[in-house]
This record gives C-alpha cells, structure tokens and sequence, in this order.
C-alpha cells in the first residue's frame, strides 16, 4: 500500500473515532448522598476546653443544617467546618467535610452523653452515646489509637490557639451568698428550733456560678451540723429546685435549700454550729470578646456562713416541785375520739387520745393508765400512729380498747392526761380526756384469763409434753448430723457411679 492511501485511511479512522467518543454520554454528577459517619468523641476534656461532637462527610456537599443534642451540665459554644481536598492517583479529588459542634462544661466531674441521632443529607446516624471526665488539667487526645487518615496530625486546642491567657479575662462581681439561718435565737429544752443552710443567688448570676464537688462538700456540711446534744429531725430530702425570695431591699435571689433540720434539745447546753464553707466553680469573661467567642475562664470561689449560736434555757420548775424533765414540751391541743357514749357492761369500746400541735411528736409519749383494784376496767393498747395535717401542724393519736364490768359513768379524765409545756406561753398545761361514756348492765367479774388445762387442746397437749431441759447447742448439734447425713449419702451416690461406670 502507497504511503498516501496509508494516510488516507489513518485520517478515516482517526474521524470515527472522534465521532463515536462524542456519541458516549457524558458522566452524571454524583446526586447521592455521599458518605457520613460520626467521629468518635473523646473520653475526657479539661475544664478550660470544649467537649465536641462531630460526623464527616465525603463526597458530596451538605445540605442542610444537623440539630446536635442538649447535653445536661454543657453549654453549646459555636460550630466549625473543616474542608479537605484529597487529589487521589489518576488525577482524582475527593472531598471531605467535618462538621463539629462544640460544648462547653460548666464543672469538673463526670457526664452522661446519652444516645442520639444525626440526619445528615438524609442518613441517619446513631450514637450509643458515653460518658466524657471534665478534668481540671490537659488531657490526652481522643483520638490517639484510632485509624487516623494518613497525613492528619493529632494535637490539643492549647497546642493549636494557645493556652487562655488570664490577663485577658476579667471576673464579674457577684452577689452570692451562703448563711445559715435559725428561726429562733434561743429555745427551751426540747423546744424545736428550724436550722436551714441556704445558698443565695441571683438569677442574672447563674452563668457564672456553678457547683463544685456537691455531693463530696455536702457531706462534710451535714457533719458539721450536727448537734450531740439534740433530737435532731431532718427535713424532707431538699428539692433540686431553688426557691425565689426577696431579701432585705426587695432584691428577687434564688435560694438552693442545701441542708434543712429541727433540732430538740435534750439538756441546756447552748447549740454551736461552726462557719461553713462551699466551693464553687465561677468563669471569668474576656475583656474584649469578638463576635463568636464563647472562651471562658473557670476559677474556684469560697463563699462563708457565719458561725451560729443558739441558746437553749431550762424549763420553769413544774408546779408542786416535781421533776420537769419527763415533760412533753410544745404547742398542743386535744383531739379525741370515742366509738360510742352509752355501752353495756362486758362491752369493748375504743377510745382515741390525739395530740395536735407543733412539737417532737416522735418523743411524745402518753403515760398508761392506772387502775385501782376494784375499778372493773380493763384496758388494751394503745395503738400509735402519727400523720401530718394540711395546716403544717401533726397529730399523734392512742388509741386503746377498754372493757368496763360495772355500771356507771367511766372516768377517763382521770386515766388519760398528758402533762406538757407550752413554750409559747412558758406555762404549763394538762390535756385530760372530755368524753364521758356510761355503762348500764349488771356487774359482771374480771375475767381472770384462760387456763392452758382448761383447753381441749393445749390440756392434753401439756400433759403429754416432755419435761426435760434440752441443752442450748441443740440446734447447732442437728445441723452437724444433717451435715454427716448428706456427706454419707454423697459417698454412697459416687460409689454407685463408679461402679455402673466399670461395669
């Protein structure tokens, strides 16, 4: 072939060639919805640093904006996007974006991340969730030991911006407060008095104070209130909750019941409460703060109740010269209550002898009855029961069943009474019982009890029963041939083993 049909026909394929390259389609854009996965967090953060959640995406951009969860004891800072663009063999680029969210703890301790859920470009993504150590110093990175992508360097926020520098912060006045407050200055033995230890704050305050070791600091609180000398009732568990008060000027403060007790005291010893101290954790602010800085500077702050002192007097001598110190002591009133007025002879009856007021009602006793021969009463009990009422106030009630065999009226005011002091009066007083049943029938003798030969059962029952003394040991002397009995039949069941097995 002549050298011009040879270019000739290279022109003719080199035209065919041309044309069926651009009958191929072109390559689609990727409109999938790439690749998305969560970056592992880490397990501990200093207090000065943020706590971050975090997912990558590959492929393509993201559309939308994800909702990262609420974490209990973290503030949400701000968010950052971090591109990076790979150029792979073949001419090839693949792009990667990290979305991370940034929170920033309020105390040291430890947190519960809990489980949550990611829609990023229509993937859902599932975290277990964990728990993340808020430390006061630098901690290892997170990442160390997970499959890291080649090229990617690992290194602490205070490496990469810095350490915070704390001439740049300032510390904002606060008007907090720890006191502990008595709701009386001085007290009768076994008169209650209300010790509460209260913790005040204002509401603008809240973002720069937060508790420090409550749990730990607590402890050691509750055992400094504590009064050897006292019936001491504590209140019911304190809410979590603050209460809002005004304060002396009207100001509205937040106040967190951190320890709440009644004491009673038991002899005249005054009741000495020793300062008390609470540490919390406050955050300095930057002086000069740009628009999308939430750095924050965590210190410790102390914050002291003075010592507090209550007087305890001993109570007035009784009238008569009797001794004073078995005296119920309180602000109390009588609420009683009978199962009827007019009964037969031989009849039981109920009576109740309540106790209403405000007092230690735990130690309130009610002394029993005392009958005189003759008197043809018997009487049962008492049942006790304590409850408190709507007004604040509590009642003790006794209840006893009494058997009256002679006819006539039944004296109950000189059976039950309670001898007691009034501190608000600093008299003292007598609650005595003020229904008056009566019994109509003939006399009839006190039961003198049933004899065990009388009973058809527990007669022959005796007779037969063996008189002997049994020794002490009887019971550990059974549980020793029990534990030879078992052991034998152990023995003669492996024996049996072994032969069906030989054989």
């Amino acid at each position: 072939m002549s050298a011009g049909k040879r270019s000739g026909w290279l022109l003719v394929l080199w035209l065919l060639g041309s044309l069926a390259l651009r009958a191929q389609p072109a390559p689609a854009p990727s409109t999938g919805p790439g690749t998305a996965v969560l970056v592992p967090p880490p397990t501990a953060v200093p207090l000065v640093g943020p706590f971050t959640l975090a997912f990558r995406l590959s492929g393509v951009a993201l559309v939308g904006q994800p909702e990262f969860p609420e974490l209990e004891g973290f503030r949400k800072g701000g968010q950052a996007r971090t591109t990076t663009t790979r150029l792979l063999p073949g001419g090839r680029r693949t792009t990667e974006l990290t979305f991370t969210q940034r929170y920033l703890p309020y105390a040291e301790g430890d947190y519960q991340v809990p489980p949550f859920d990611l829609t990023v470009n229509g993937q859902v993504l599932h975290s277990p969730g964990g728990r993340v150590r808020v430390g006061a110093g630098p901690t290892p990175p997170a990442t160390a030991g997970a499959a890291m992508p080649p090229g990617t360097a690992v290194g602490s926020l205070d490496q990469l911006l810095g350490k915070p520098k704390p001439q740049n912060f300032y510390e904002p006045p606060d008007f907090a407060s720890l006191a502990l407050e008595a709701d009386q200055p001085r007290v009768y033995m076994g008169q209650g008095v209300h010790v509460a230890l209260y913790f005040y704050l204002r509401p603008a305050d809240q973002a720069l104070l937060n508790f420090y070791d409550f749990n730990g600091q607590l402890t050691e609180l509750l055992r400094q209130l504590r009064q050897p000398t006292t019936w001491e009732v504590p209140a019911v568990q304190p809410s979590v909750l603050p209460d809002t008060v005004r304060r002396a000027g009207g100001q509205v403060y937040l106040r967190f019941r951190l320890a709440e007790n009644t004491y009673y005291p038991l002899t005249a010893q005054p009741l000495r409460f020793p300062a008390l101290a609470l540490t919390l954790t406050k955050f300095k602010l930057l002086k000069k703060p740009q628009p999308g800085d939430t750095e924050r500077l965590a210190i410790y702050k102390t914050y002291t109740a003075p010592a507090l002192t209550i007087a305890v007097r001993p109570l007035p001598p009784r009238p008569g010269g009797a001794d004073s110190s078995s005296v119920a002591v309180g602000d109390y009133v009588l609420s009683e209550g009978i199962s009827g007025t007019r009964f037969r002879t031989g009849e039981a009856f109920t009576y109740t002898f309540g106790v209403e007021g405000s007092g230690n009602m735990a130690a309130l006793q009610l002394p029993l009855p005392r009958l005189r021969p003759g008197q043809g009463l018997e009487i049962y009990g008492p049942t006790i029961r304590e409850e408190a009422l709507p007004d604040g106030r509590q009642r003790k009630s006794f209840r006893f069943r009494v058997v009256a065999h002679r006819p006539g009226p039944v004296p109950l005011d000189s059976l039950f009474h309670l001898l007691f002091f009034n501190p608000t009066t600093a008299h003292y007083g007598t609650l005595r019982a003020e229904v008056n049943p009566f019994v109509e029938g003939a006399a009839q003798a006190l039961a003198t009890g049933a004899q065990p030969a009388d009973d058809p059962f527990y007669g022959p029952a005796l007779a037969r029963a063996d008189a002997q003394l049994q020794p002490l040991d009887i019971y550990q002397q059974v549980s020793r041939y029990a534990s030879w009995l078992v052991a034998g039949l152990l023995v003669v069941a492996t024996g049996g083993w072994w032969r069906a097995r030989r054989g």
